[in-house]
């Protein structure tokens, strides 16, 4: 599912607009990238949490030409997926 697909199920579920439900789904994402900028976690409770972990500068190499290059420390936003829905995709697939 993407984002245009997510807009439009909230859309037909809800019974909104479209414009209204990609205003939502636009605030809701707005708001967990303006946390995580924040260094906040977040935990949706069934769903998973979101934080940003931190990694160190390293020596690395270009796999196009093999030199070695230095790859700058760097923050990437990380999701851990939250038992229940571990659970419920798992008992999907019997």
């Amino acid at each position: 599912m993407n984002k245009s697909e997510l807009v439009e199920a909230l859309s037909l579920r809800e019974n909104l607009t479209y414009k209204k439900a990609e205003q939502i789904v636009n605030l809701l994402f707005d708001s967990m990238s303006e946390a995580l900028i924040e260094n906040d976690r977040i935990e949706i409770r069934g769903f998973g949490s979101f934080m940003v972990k931190d990694y160190k500068a390293y020596m690395g190499r270009n796999p196009k030409t093999g030199e070695v290059i230095e790859v700058k420390p760097k923050k990437l936003p990380f999701f851990k997926v939250g038992k229940e829905l571990r659970e419920r995709v798992n008992n999907g697939n019997e």
